[in-house]
This record gives structure tokens, sequence and C-alpha cells, in this order.
């Protein structure tokens, strides 16, 4: 049982208890999460008391005018927000954007440099090519994934791998020491952006050197590009989100490989989790 609880008060024009909504789904459902099974609503009015305690009286079926009624009056609390072009979604509890291939500084430290590199052998900010990503921010965190062409991403878009050193394989960023945003808003987008363009690389995380086909790996991918001033990054090296683990993954222009993920796929799931 909850130890916290809310007292509202009704003088002074402060808010009162006035309906409830009571919730039913089918035996087993529920434990947390948002399942797919049977489920039905009821409103029921509030009546005060004499001694001041609220009973919850017999209900009606909810139904979708109430539904949007009551989802206009919460949503009166969020601030209205102007929408950059970039942006795909923005909900309280999901933002998504992308932004497009560019050359931009980055910044190396490798801690265990592989022989033969020509340039990030030693710790430096130089100026790379970055394909294009997509950023999906949650309250769990931050997963960042690269994009095959350089245009606003749609549902059937097939996500890569991003080539940022400090990204996990599963997508995640690896936060470190980095300050993370405290709310999902517009406003924090050039704070998780950043967290990952303007932070050091010091290694591959476990398993991302197999998220790049051809010889060399990531780390020599990345002195490459930055030894011959490179302007765009091969993004056909990157092998679809997914199947890094496998060999002869399909190439993002191509047709998707099998266990390859689309952005609308990515959005299913970050809805249900």
């Amino acid at each position: 049982m909850s130890q916290h609880s809310t007292h509202f008060e009704a003088r002074g024009g402060g808010l009162v208890l006035s309906d409830a909504i009571l919730i039913y789904r089918t035996h087993g459902a529920g434990g947390g999460r948002q399942d797919d099974g049977a489920a039905f609503a009821s409103v029921h009015a509030v009546d005060q008391g004499d001694d001041g305690a609220p009973t919850i009286a017999a209900g009606k079926p909810l139904t979708r005018a109430q539904l949007r009624q009551w989802t206009r009056a919460l949503g009166r609390i969020a601030v209205p927000e102007i929408l950059p072009a970039n942006m795909l979604i923005s909900h309280q509890d999901i933002l998504a954007w992308w932004v497009p291939e560019q050359v931009r500084t980055a910044f190396f430290a490798l801690s265990s440099p592989p022989d033969g590199l020509r340039i990030l052998s030693k710790r430096i900010s130089v100026r790379v090519p970055y394909p294009a990503h997509l950023f999906v921010a949650t309250r769990a965190g931050l997963s960042v994934f690269a994009l095959g062409a350089s245009e606003r991403p749609t549902a059937d878009t097939i996500l890569l791998h991003s080539p940022i050193l400090n990204v996990f394989v599963d997508g995640k960023l690896c936060w470190g020491s980095i300050v993370r945003p405290r709310g999902l808003t517009v406003n924090s987008i050039p704070v998780f952006e950043s967290a990952v363009f303007d932070s050091w690389s010091t290694h591959p995380n476990p398993g991302q050197e197999l998220t790049v086909s051809g010889k060399g790996g990531l780390q020599k991918l990345w002195d490459d590009l930055a030894a011959r001033e490179a302007k765009r990054f091969p993004v056909k090296r990157l092998k679809p989100f997914g199947t890094a683990s496998r060999r002869n993954a399909g190439r993002p222009n191509g047709r998707a490989a099998a266990g390859a993920i689309t952005l609308g796929m990515l959005i299913a799931a970050s809805a249900q989790s």
C-alpha cells in the first residue's frame, strides 16, 4: 500500500475531489505493466458526507467523449511548446528527433588505442563526419541510432547502429559522469545532443566493434576519417540495428536484414515499456 497521500483543499478556489474513474482489468493483468488484456472503465461521482469524508457513488461506463474531456482537463498542466522541424515525437514520456549528417568536432581520448592509428593515438579534438542520427529520449534514458540517409525518417526507416563510441550495442547512451537532463521537453534536446557529441570518447563498448563491417574496426574507421579529413561518413559500413552479432548483415540501402529494427517498431516497443 502506498505511504503517500494528497489532500485537495476545497476552500479558496482550490481543487476538490469530484469524480473517480475505476479501471477493471482481466484477471492476472497489470503487475506494473500496460498489457493488451481486456479492460473496462467506469466514472463515478464523489459524494461528500457530513463529516467531509468522500464516498464514491454508483458509476456509469466511461465514454470516449468523457475520456477526451478528462484528457483535455489534465493536459492543461502541460506547457505548450513550438516544435522544431526535426522533431518526430513530443510526448510526456518520450521525445524523438533526428539530426542530419554533418561534420563536427569530436573528442577522443582512447584508453587502449590499437596499433597503427595516425591521429587518435593521443588525446585530441578533431573534426570528423557524422552520419544522420535518430535520438529517442525516455524516462529510462537516451537511445541513439544512425540513419542510412540524411532525411527525415519514417516508420519504415531501418535503424543502424550508431558509430559513436559512447553508445552501447543496445543503442543506449553510456552516461558515465555526464549530467542528465531533468525533463523530456524541447528545451532539453540540446542537452541530450551535447551528451552525445560533446563528451570524450574513450573506448568502444562491449561488442561495439561488431557494429561495423569491413576491415579495421570502429576505432580505426574514426582514425581514417580524421586523418584524411573526410567530409562524409561511409554509412554502408554500419550494420542495421539488431544485427550486429550476425555476419553478412543486410545493407541499409537494400532490403531489411532479418532482425533489423525500423523506427515504427522501436516507437511501438517504447510505448509498451
